[in-house]
């Protein structure tokens, strides 16, 4: 199994962030923390980056975490 960094910001915390609140998926991740550092977006991530996102987002989705809105 695959290990990821799971910082704040990072790839594998922007994908499980998506997933959670309801958002495409849509890969990218913050060099710092996020809203407060710069967005990387899919075309300048590697492979590995873009790995970790959706490794996030998939692993939200089976557990079914979701934002409540009500």
């Amino acid at each position: 199994m695959a290990q990821y960094d799971k910082r704040h910001g990072g790839a594998y915390d922007r994908g499980s962030a998506d997933s959670y609140y309801y958002r495409a998926f849509a890969p990218h991740y913050y060099t710092g923390g996020t809203g407060m550092s710069r967005r990387v977006e899919q075309a300048e991530m590697t492979a590995k980056e873009i790995a970790a996102y959706t490794a996030g987002f998939e692993e939200n989705e089976e557990l079914g975490h979701f934002k409540d809105y009500s």
